[in-house]
């Protein structure tokens, strides 16, 4: 094992730990943090293969955060970052889950794809026309954030990045496969907590069209190296700022054309 991958499976085992012990994450030891981007992510793929060995179940698929203006404000970042999701955090349509589960649990409104087609490394540069066919299905998704950090503003981008960029799930709406016939840009987002509206948003908030950050990422993915799979579904972004849940809280998160997905918070 070189030294890089060794500091890369410290890092990933202190986040592991923290994960499934519920602890707050704080700044990791400087021997083993992540130096950049890139780095974060090399850090992040090791983390997966740990929590997927612990039980968490393979990578299904991934997230986007930072790809809308309402939420590079809210998390004073200003580039969009990637994360993976996990088999076992999946939920289909509706969930109920244990708020304690979680250190401070929240719920995100986004669009989400399902890829029909490979999207590899070798087919950048990418951009929206040349993802869109790869795009076999368009859902509605809740994305279940996790403030997993003693105090995220003090923690740098590649250590977030290489814990997954908060994410600690999803909810994912029905399958529709004739997205063709929607305009996305012009979808209306919105989240609904208990049973009153709490934010809306526009499908054109994602850097101008959700495709575009579905490109971001297979670019991202291909200078490292690595691909997006068919059966992958992405989370493109929330359209709505974070909303934090309480014990006991129900959550439906709505997209336009795309349906509801809906989320349990129990005590």
């Amino acid at each position: 094992m070189d030294a890089h991958t060794d500091r890369h499976r410290r890092a990933a085992e202190i986040l592991r730990d923290a994960r499934l012990a519920r602890t707050p994450i704080d700044q990791l030891p400087e021997i083993c943090r992540p130096r950049d981007e890139p780095d974060g992510y090399a850090v992040q793929e090791a983390l997966h293969a740990l929590l997927s060995v612990a039980g968490l179940g393979s990578i299904v698929g991934h997230k986007i955060g930072c790809t809308t203006p309402v939420m590079q404000a809210y998390l004073g970042i200003q580039n969009p970052c990637a994360g993976g999701v996990h088999a076992a955090t999946v939920y289909r349509r509706a969930a109920r889950v244990r708020h304690g589960a979680y250190l401070r649990v929240g719920v995100e409104c986004e669009i989400a794809v399902r890829l029909g087609r490979d999207l590899g490394p070798m087919g950048a540069p990418f951009d929206q026309a040349r993802v869109a066919p790869a795009v076999e299905a368009v859902l509605a998704a809740m994305e279940i954030v996790d403030d997993r950090y003693r105090d995220y503003r003090t923690l740098d981008v590649p250590t977030l990045i290489a814990d997954d960029f908060f994410n600690a799930g999803c909810v994912l709406g029905t399958p529709v496969t004739r997205w063709r016939d929607l305009d996305l840009p012009a979808l209306t987002g919105v989240t609904r907590l208990n049973g009153v509206e709490v934010g809306r948003g526009e499908g054109r908030a994602v850097m101008g069209h959700p495709f575009e950050a579905l490109a971001w990422l297979a670019n991202l993915r291909a200078r490292l190296g690595l691909g997006l799979r068919v059966g992958d579904f992405i989370l493109l972004g929330s359209v709505v700022e974070t909303r934090w849940v309480s014990p006991g809280d129900e959550v439906a998160v709505a997209i336009e054309g795309l349906g509801e997905v809906t989320a349990t918070f129990a005590r």
